[in-house]
């Protein structure tokens, strides 16, 4: 900083103006101040600044897999909000060899220069009912369950299959079939019981489950066997790729989508890779549900008080296209 001052004919004191962002230094100063800070390759010390200040205006962000379209889109919804408050991020991933507790990951992210802590939530936490978060870094989780110990948000998994359902028994279909996603997954879990419940609610038959693991290729063994179920008219995917891979399934067992089988998904992740797509489903507002997931840490980090013990749901959006047809008889 004393290199930069000298350079630019200015004091430390103006330096450390320019490098905060602060406005009270004139343009033609600012200037001359960063053209002396690209000539001799200073860049700001973050640490220090985090000392001073008590921020190091970044966020981590914790997900259990990088490659689902869900968590893809989550992590450039919290990217873009950070990056339009001018805060910066640090993605820490959780896979094989690492141990899956909150109070792991709490260990981890305390090492890092972050102000608070995002966590994706994928597979259910030994410890979640037990976890005690550290009380000098906010954490907030993505999750179907509401936690006691921190704020939560997350898509509103259970609603989009009570809604699927209610939209298919509305078009006069009798009973709806399911093709559930891996039973380790919390989202996989809670959408299910949302299509069970809804039949309840409704008094219908509720006819056998189909296991999948979020792939087309088990959408499509799930729409071979489906093709063969006495009175399947209508199907409910826990995702777009497994409902895509279940209509070609059900076409290559003779079956005619929606002429024969009315069939929904959920997530619409596949709307800019398949062309000419006829799929109906339940969108996911993905990232909408990161922007909400950064100003909620962002709010603990300013000091604002964000309640614990509920959750806060990002609603879904039916997405209708040409895969349901209504029964008339």
């Amino acid at each position: 900083m004393q290199d930069v001052a000298r350079e630019a004919g200015v004091s430390p004191q103006t330096v450390s103006r320019v490098a905060n962002g602060s406005n009270a230094v004139r343009p033609e100063t600012r200037q001359r101040v960063e053209a002396a800070m690209e000539k001799l390759g200073y860049r700001p010390n973050y640490a220090a600044r985090a000392l001073k200040h008590g921020q190091f205006k970044n966020i981590g962000v914790v997900l259990f897999n990088m490659t689902t379209f869900g968590n893809a889109r989550i992590l450039n919804g919290i990217v873009e909000a950070a990056e339009d408050d001018g805060y910066a991020t640090t993605l820490v991933t959780i896979g094989h060899g690492h141990v899956k507790t909150l109070q792991a990951i709490a260990e981890r992210m305390k090492q890092l220069p972050v102000d608070g802590v995002i966590i994706a939530m994928q597979d259910r936490i030994a410890d979640f009912d037990d976890f005690v978060p550290p009380k000098e870094l906010p954490f907030v989780l993505i999750n179907e369950s509401a936690a006691n110990h921190c704020p939560t948000i997350d898509a509103d998994q259970y609603g989009c299959s009570t809604a699927a359902v209610d939209y298919l028994l509305s078009k006069g279909h009798r009973t709806v079939y399911h093709i559930a996603g891996p039973s380790t997954s919390l989202a996989a879990c809670s959408r299910a019981r949302g299509w069970r419940e809804a039949l309840e609610q409704f008094g219908v038959p509720i006819p056998p489950t189909y296991v999948g693991d979020w792939g087309a290729d088990s959408g499509y063994q799930a729409g071979l066997a489906l093709a063969h179920e006495p009175g399947c008219t209508a199907v409910y995917a826990a995702n777009d790729q497994m409902a895509y891979g279940a209509i070609l399934g059900l076409q290559a067992a003779g079956k005619r989508v929606p002429e024969d089988v009315s069939i929904i998904g959920v997530d619409d992740s596949l709307a800019e890779t398949v062309p000419r797509l006829n799929l109906t489903t339940m969108r996911m507002k993905f990232e909408q549900l990161g922007r909400e997931a950064y100003l909620m840490v962002r709010r603990i980090c300013d000091g604002e008080h964000v309640p614990v013990g509920v959750k806060t749901v990002i609603p879904t959006e039916l997405i209708e296209r040409g895969s349901v047809r209504e029964i008339n008889d």
